[in-house]
């Protein structure tokens, strides 16, 4: 498989060398917001009461060149991600979840994307690290740079599209010494999507093959890890209804052992999402229902959940499961719980139902109120409830001029006694949020 990759490579940067670059034309695109948020309580524990407001920003810069037609360099920057006046990181080795450089570097300037771009007679070709992690719709999504190399090939409504992603290199390189050879982490991709009318229609296919964890000098530690995710899903329009659903489906070894010493485990994780948008003239109402399975304490031979979630990129809420809000505040949880708060990585372990309406009293205005239940799939042992909470929020939108929006957005949790662990005893407080967002893009 690797060698069938280097082949692809080597086929594709021969193509695309081999063209001469007479003159170069650069094009901008981009983004800079700066937002304020105030959460009155930053823990769901009761009488833990400090609360929190600041303000923060980044700007992103897309920049292509165009060498020649159908030939371009792709790079996008990510600078003075910061909150206002706030202490900053310090410095070190570890990257950002959604940067390919680390949060301190992203505070000053950081390049996340640098590929070539190739529309060959033979497919497009895309070659460096660029945004790996999306997947059919926005559920489950969870953008962040990576190299590699991608190919796509439209054979009319049908295109075809294959991906080799380096998540880790082990191997012995002039700043990593390494023992021992192959110890990287791959993932290989293919994926046939189907594009109509009103909608498309697509397969996903992913496999994951990390063995970062084999070289130990325990050999009862030493282990691979090596698993499928498949991902059917449709977007589609039905007169005044915009739908869109994906199924997601984990399957394989989560560790396999090179010893008999050591316990396999088995993967068996399952998430997805119905979405519906109904629209007449102004006002429009919608539903979601999604799920992620959560791991069921009494198997030790199998995970059940875990590798699965809702992903960052969805954000059906402004506390519970919000990017920003994450992000710029951190986990929120109580201190009788253990894992599995509001985190980063969206939706874990859950159902959540949502219902929302909407009203564009004019072409710049949209205003949104929606109501959010969550609770647990698999409940932790001794847990006294499953529920996480009901959160209501609304939020305005409004176009300035065609590339100048604010938002201000308002949410209440009222929380759940899932955030009581194991004692009934133990208190949950409410918490409610406020934001404001200016975002210019160009």
């Amino acid at each position: 498989m690797k060698r069938f990759w280097l082949f692809l490579l080597s086929l594709g940067l021969l193509t695309v060398f081999s063209t001469s670059a007479l003159a170069v034309d650069v094009k901008f695109s981009g983004e800079l917001y700066a937002a304020g948020m105030y959460l009155n309580k930053t823990s769901l524990t009761k009488d833990i009461n400090p609360a929190t407001a600041f303000y923060y920003q980044r700007l992103r810069v897309k920049t292509d060149f165009i060498v020649s037609p159908g030939l371009t360099l792709v790079t996008r920057v990510d600078a003075m991600e910061r909150a206002w006046g706030a202490a900053r990181s310090t410095p070190g080795t570890t990257l950002a979840v959604d940067s390919a450089a680390t949060t301190a570097e992203n505070e000053n300037i950081a390049f996340d994307w640098a590929y070539i771009s190739y529309a060959s007679p033979i497919g497009l070709f895309s070659v460096g690290y660029m945004n790996d992690g999306k997947t059919g719709t926005v559920f489950g999504d969870s953008y962040a740079p990576a190299a590699r190399i991608k190919y796509s090939y439209p054979i009319g409504p049908l295109a075809l599209n294959l991906a080799y992603t380096k998540v880790k290199e082990g191997s012995n390189t002039a700043i990593n010494a390494a023992t021992a050879a192959d110890a990287d982490n791959d993932k290989y991709g293919v994926e046939a999507v189907y594009t109509w009318k009103s909608g498309l229609a697509g397969l996903n296919i992913n496999y994951y093959k990390y063995d970062n964890t084999r070289p130990n000098a325990v050999e009862a530690l030493a282990y691979k890890r090596t698993y499928f995710i498949f991902t059917p899903y449709v977007i589609a329009k039905i007169g005044p209804v915009a739908l869109q659903s994906e199924f997601n489906y984990a399957t394989g070894n989560y560790a396999a052992y090179d010893s008999a010493i050591g316990q396999d485990v088995k993967m068996e994780n399952y998430s997805g999402w119905i979405d519906a948008t109904a629209t007449f003239g102004p006002v429009y109402f919608g539903g979601t229902v999604a799920y992620v399975s959560g791991d069921d304490p009494t198997t030790t031979d199998k995970r059940e959940g875990g590798t699965l979630t809702g992903g960052r990129d969805w954000s059906p809420t402004l506390i519970m499961y919000n990017y920003d809000r994450a992000m710029w505040l951190g986990d929120l949880a109580s201190t009788a719980t253990t894992g599995n708060g509001f985190g980063a990585s969206g939706l874990a372990n859950g159902f959540l139902y949502q219902g929302r309406i909407g009203v564009m009293p004019t072409e710049k205005l949209d205003i949104m109120a929606s109501f959010t239940y969550a609770n647990a799939d698999k409940k932790p042992a001794n847990y006294i409830s499953d529920k996480y909470g009901y959160e209501l929020d609304v939020t305005a939108s409004y176009k300035i001029t065609n590339n100048l929006t604010y938002m201000l957005g308002a949410g209440y949790l009222w929380t759940g006694d899932y955030f009581k662990g194991t004692g009934a005893a133990n208190g949950v407080q409410d918490v409610y949020m406020v934001i404001n967002k200016l975002t210019l893009t160009f």
